[in-house]
């Protein structure tokens, strides 16, 4: 999509820092840090949210998922961490393209919101 910033930085028109990259999804540091580890993730294809999930995403958000562990691993988040998906608009969802923060190195408290 043409104005949405994480396609942007998907396609490397906006400079991000980058912590892992592949064919079908990209993760980079939050510019705003909630925990001292912060990043997000997202599919470098367009999918405004989790409400706009179709069948044909499932092998898509499969890899993504999966590939959460490795990520938190190379972030040495080996005490835990916490991965959230804002969505919609009560949901706080303030980017219109499906990412999730993974976030860590603190302890987390609970309710969240």
């Amino acid at each position: 999509m043409a104005d949405c910033i994480f396609c942007k930085i998907a396609e490397k028109e906006i400079p991000a820092t980058i912590v892992y990259e592949d064919d079908k999804i990209i993760s980079f540091k939050d510019l705003e840090p909630q925990a001292p580890v912060h990043v997000l993730i997202i599919p470098k294809k367009h999918i405004e949210s989790l409400d706009d999930l179709k069948e044909e995403d499932r092998e898509l958000i499969a890899h993504l998922m999966l590939k959460v562990k490795d990520i938190a691993a190379e972030l040495g988040l080996e005490n835990g961490y916490r991965l959230v998906n804002n969505c919609g608009e009560d949901g706080f969802q303030t980017v219109k393209h499906l990412h999730f923060h993974l976030l860590g190195k603190r302890k987390m408290t609970w309710p969240p919101g």
